[in-house]
């Protein structure tokens, strides 16, 4: 049962398809390292069990992860069922596919075509010890028939293996077309303060119209990675101070700030890092601040 007055609750709630979340949060990349996806620091596993445990207390409803974030050591999708299977009835698990890795080696190859799908769909569900995933994004490379891939994904759905159907890294006009193939409940796209955004910003706005969940990555770090470098921005850092908080929760403020259907889901590691993001649902920017992160780009 979602608590109300739980911290991530206070950005409100969105719905994506049959599933209502807290607009705030969690992807899993960073669970098992500082890379994410077997490139970096690793993690000790069991704070990170530590971390996903403390999202959920926090209200956390929504995780996004994939079968094939994992490391030497840990695989995301092993933290988050030890962490918190049997899970709550309004958890909501996001899982994505498209990136071509050995979910044995972990070796990167050639994009997933769409007769692979099954078989990385699978793994999401052995591995999160599901019967259905939730919500199945496809992640395109900007080359592929995400309109095939999407009619793929639909097939897995009518089979009852997904609930719904996502994309990732996808403009407006692929979007349009995959809405003609099927339902697309929600769309992640990189977008933030300080990136080029444009196309973001177009999709973002295509979203609202057609009542599209619009998922940003990398909202903390903007050109880097989550739990990224130093800010660079003197604005962010100002806006910070005025607030008493990070410019990593002003950045997350601004994300939400664009409008209902925007979600945010920053990922961490680390404990403290994780109750400063979920605090950032109740941060309200001025709409002259909400101007000047957007004059960043």
């Amino acid at each position: 049962m979602r608590v109300e007055s739980a911290p991530a609750a206070a950005a409100g709630t969105f719905a994506m398809g049959c599933y209502t979340v807290n607009r705030l949060g969690f992807g899993a990349m960073r669970l098992t390292g500082t890379g994410g996806m077997g490139r970096g620091e690793d993690r000790d596993p069991r704070r990170s069990v530590e971390v996903v445990r403390r999202a959920a207390e926090l209200g956390i409803d929504h995780i996004d992860t994939a079968a094939f974030y994992f490391s030497a050591s840990a695989r995301a999708n092993d933290i988050i069922r030890e962490a918190l299977a049997p899970y709550p009835d309004d958890l909501t698990i996001v899982t994505k596919i498209g990136p071509g890795r050995d979910l044995t080696t972990g070796e990167w190859g050639p994009w997933l075509r769409p007769g692979q799908f099954r078989h990385h769909v699978e793994h999401n569900l052995e591995t999160l010890g599901l019967d259905r995933l939730p919500v199945v994004n496809y992640r395109s490379n900007g080359e592929d028939d995400v309109t095939t891939a999407v009619a793929a994904l639909d097939d897995l759905r009518a089979e009852g293996l997904i609930g719904h159907v996502g994309l990732s890294n996808v403009d407006a006009a692929t979007l349009g077309r995959a809405c003609q193939v099927t339902e697309i409940v929600c769309v992640q796209n990189r977008h933030a303060a300080g990136y080029e955004r444009s196309d973001a910003d177009e999709v973002l706005a295509e979203c609202g119209r057609r009542g599209i969940a619009f998922v940003p990555f990398f909202t903390i770090a903007g050109r880097g990675r989550e739990d990224g470098a130093q800010e660079q921005y003197d604005v962010l850092r100002e806006i910070a101070d005025a607030h008493g908080i990070t410019p990593a929760q002003v950045r997350i403020a601004w994300n939400l700030s664009l409008g209902p259907h925007v979600l945010a889901i920053p990922g961490t590691g680390d404990l403290r890092h994780l109750e400063e993001n979920v605090a950032a649902a109740s941060v309200q920017l001025t709409r002259d601040e909400v101007a000047a992160i957007n004059s960043l780009g």
